[in-house]
């Protein structure tokens, strides 16, 4: 059996990357598209979700199956590991400045404060649902805690895990308790808003309702920290490496990950709408350390690099422009200021159009990358971002 060693995934990168890291992020990206999809083509798109987040798992029919099941392998999960990754990368840039000798967290600061820029962008013209504006005050935290010593790192770490699934719990019983049955439909305003609504009328909407709008990074912000640190602790680990080490730690992400949070995520979906929150934060990151060990045990038996890799691999290296790139096509692709198709195809086709919809945008994330790499070595907004901060 190939494994990492040989196999060209593990070579298709430079010397300085992990290809598998470059395989989930761009899996992360693809789907974290296929949880956002759903807000963009709801009813009420991204004020809708508090409506369709306490949607309840059905079986009523073969579509409502199809698109439960969809959902169930998407919420939370995809978001979960591309935070792990996150921590990941944060890590391997504590790594080479201290190879350099360089201050930390020194010139990285500017670095999370444009990410924050670049998510209030974000948030602002493009997606209310926006992570980046979370990770970079997030990351600003991290990486001051990767100065203080692993047994404190590790405090932080399981206090933030605590006090998150605490928190979760709580936030359950009492949602549990109100009885919320399903939340409240969105009303005619804010349906007609973003089918029909003029694009400087929809930034003004997200603007006045920031704080709603801006709630889950500030409930998730303990999630955020220990993902990160998480992320930090798996690389340094080596769990992703192309070595004994590496494939043994994911095979045991795979059992625990899956064997965990999948059940847990089940229960909480046929308890009904009100244990959403249960499903989102708390077994979508099992999950999702299940997915590393899934994911990485598939890329230990690739015997070549095929078109899919090589696009995944892509779709990676240029994560960032790929997640702003697929919430653009999917505002003008779904809302009324483009072509309007969820106004168009409604509950009607539903969920067919919404998964071609969800795999268009994947293909041209995926074609798009491949193409770009090619000519350049690294993808648009990353190469704005390293001009930006270049001294």
């Amino acid at each position: 059996m190939t494994n990492l060693r040989t196999s060209p995934v593990a070579t298709s990168a430079t010397s300085s990357r992990l290809a598998l890291l470059d395989v989930l992020r761009g899996v992360a990206i693809l789907g974290t598209l296929l949880t956002n999809v759903w807000i963009f083509t709801a009813p009420g798109a991204e004020w809708g979700v508090f409506a369709q987040g306490t949607a309840e798992f059905s079986l009523d029919s073969f579509p409502a199956a199809v698109e439960s099941l969809l959902r169930l392998l998407a919420n939370g999960r995809f978001l979960a590991l591309l935070t792990i990754l996150f921590g990941v990368g944060l890590a391997i840039q504590y790594r080479s400045a201290k190879r350099r000798d360089e201050p930390w967290p020194g010139r990285y600061r500017w670095r999370a404060l444009f990410l924050f820029a670049e998510g209030t962008i974000h948030f602002v013209f493009v997606f209310a649902w926006d992570v980046l504006m979370g990770y970079a005050v997030t990351a600003l935290l991290v990486a001051w805690l990767l100065t203080r010593s692993a047994t404190a790192q590790s405090r932080v770490m399981w206090w933030a895990a605590g006090i998150h699934v605490s928190l979760m719990v709580l936030l359950t019983a009492a949602l549990v308790a109100a009885d919320s049955g399903g939340g409240e439909p969105v009303s005619r305003e804010v349906s007609d808003l973003y089918a029909h609504g003029d694009y400087l009328d929809q930034v003004k909407f997200r603007l006045d309702n920031m704080l709603a709008l801006r709630l889950e990074p500030v409930l998730s912000f303990c999630l955020l920290v220990f993902l990160f640190l998480l992320g930090v602790r798996l690389f340094r680990a080596g769990a992703f490496g192309a070595d004994d080490t590496g494939r043994r730690i994911r095979a045991r992400l795979l059992l625990w990950g899956l064997g965990l949070g999948f059940p847990l995520s089940v229960m909480a979906s046929l308890a009904g709408g009100d244990y959403f929150l249960l499903d989102r934060y708390v077994a979508g990151p099992l999950s999702a350390l299940g997915y590393i060990g899934l994911i990485g045990l598939l890329t230990d038996r690739v015997r070549r690099t095929g078109p899919v890799l090589h696009s995944l691999i892509c779709v990676g290296r240029t994560a960032l422009t790929g997640y702003v790139l697929q919430n653009v096509l999917c505002m003008f692709l779904a809302y009324g200021i483009g072509l309007g198709l969820a106004h168009r195809f409604g509950e009607t086709w539903r969920p067919w159009w919404v998964i071609g919809l969800w795999a268009g945008v994947c293909l041209v994330l995926m074609v798009g990358s491949a193409l770009w790499l090619r000519r350049f070595d690294t993808g648009p907004l990353e190469a704005l971002q390293k001009r930006a901060l270049r001294r």
